[in-house]
């Protein structure tokens, strides 16, 4: 039996390093909101029974206005979340329904996930409690201090942390209540979080396709990502405005 999965994208950040007029999470990404790419791959799984949005309440008349018949048709819950990630996700973990098993928390601008890649993860999670996809450094990286290198860091065994991150609820629950006993300045991520409580995280094996826009030039690069990818077959009868249902 697969598991029951609620998946809560994270879409209330400032997007501080992005720039310009609208927030990265809401910007065009090949002809659709990078956002909307990352709701509906997961409004689209069987196995996913929540899709919980935060944004920022800010953005609310934005969201409703452009896309909120969509996200309704989708069963999409929106929620206000914080300027913190992990303040988003403390807020939707209050809105998971009961029998939930696993809780899936993605990165609105990590627009490039694959479905492939979201099935590995939620196995792997399923299997083990936690996991989250990874990619392997492969850039040279310097440690510097004062503007000058002070060594090479090894890389074997690195991983860059990408998303969707996926928790047994319960464990997730838990190591969100052991935030009070945290730095919260010093968290960047959910499986921080349970790495705190002594929980083993799976890595799932990714690439640098996953790429989360932080910057505007992410976008041409996320354009070309998607735009490589052999487009679904479509199943039954196509209506005439497909293209325009986002």
């Amino acid at each position: 039996m697969s598991k029951k999965v609620a998946a809560i994208i994270c879409a209330a950040g400032p997007s501080k390093r992005f720039g310009g007029k609208r927030r990265k999470q809401f910007v065009d990404v090949g002809g659709r909101a990078a956002f909307l790419r990352s709701v509906e791959l997961f409004a689209n799984r069987p196995d996913t029974k929540q899709v919980l949005l935060g944004i920022s309440e800010e953005d609310e008349e934005l969201v409703s206005v452009k896309w909120g018949p969509n996200l309704k048709f989708f069963g999409v819950k929106i929620f206000f979340g914080g300027m913190e990630r992990f303040e988003t996700v403390q807020k939707a973990l209050e809105l998971v329904d009961a029998g939930i098993d696993l809780v899936a928390v993605h990165d609105a601008a990590r627009c490039c996930v694959t479905e492939k890649l979201i099935d590995a993860v939620i196995a792997a999670a399923a299997k083990t409690g936690a996991a989250v996809p990874g990619c392997a450094v492969a850039p040279t990286i310097k440690e510097t201090r004062d503007g000058v290198i002070v060594r090479t860091v090894e890389r074997a065994g690195l991983y860059e942390a990408q998303t969707p991150q996926v928790f047994e609820t319960q464990l997730l629950k838990r190591a969100y209540e052991n935030l009070k006993n945290l730095d919260k300045s010093k968290i960047s991520d959910d499986a921080q979080l349970a790495e705190a409580l002594g929980e083993k995280v799976a890595i799932v094996q990714s690439d640098s396709s996953n790429i989360k826009i932080t910057f505007a030039s992410d976008i041409a690069i996320a354009e070309a990502i998607i735009k490589s990818r052999p487009k679904p077959k479509a199943e039954g009868y196509i209506g005439p405005y497909v293209e325009a249902q986002w």
